[in-house]
């Protein structure tokens, strides 16, 4: 599932509330192509399990956010690794974050599972680390979106009404 199938996508959520840069606040921008659905996958769960009081499973965070299961699992794996959550194993096991939702970024999440394309030299070796017009502009929006990323919280993703939560439509309670 794509953000725009979900409820409220990242880009119109980031475009209403001022997230994004000017330079590339575009009519409607589909963050499909700039991040992966690998990074999807992860911003849902941990949009999820910040407001999660107690471990969730896979299986528990693959349903409330509309992830499939299996894959879900590689990603929570990498989050684990990355020391963004903590997995528990037992009765009461799963997963919590290790930082709080206030001091965890959007692009610590995204960097843990599949940072962002930068272009640091011609991908098409060409000009060398002189990139082109072409290239400089797309690198000049990825280091946007990067700093757009690393200024948003958790929390501020959060700190939305319920009916409005980001990312996919999980239910989190009355607004």
């Amino acid at each position: 599932m794509f953000l725009s199938e979900c409820l409220v996508d990242l880009s119109a959520f980031c475009l209403y509330s001022g997230y994004l840069a000017p330079q590339v606040k575009i009519a409607r921008l589909e963050f499909r192509n700039v991040i992966s659905q690998t990074a999807e996958y992860a911003l849902r769960a941990v949009v999820y399990l910040a407001e999660q009081p107690v471990p969730r499973t896979t299986s528990e965070i693959a349903e409330k956010t509309q992830s499939p299961a299996g894959y879900l699992s590689k990603v929570m794996q990498s989050l684990n690794k990355a020391g963004l959550v903590h997995s528990q194993r037992g009765l009461h096991g799963g997963f919590v974050l290790t930082v709080t939702a206030d001091e965890l970024t959007v692009l610590q999440v995204v960097n843990a599972v599949e940072p962002i394309r930068r272009f640091h030299e011609c991908p098409l070796g060409l000009h060398g680390i002189n990139l082109c017009p072409l290239h400089r502009k797309l690198d000049d929006a990825a280091k946007s979106i990067e700093e757009t990323f690393g200024d948003t919280t958790i929390a501020d993703l959060n700190r939305v009404p319920a009916s409005r939560k980001p990312l996919c439509s999980f239910p989190l309670g009355k607004d």
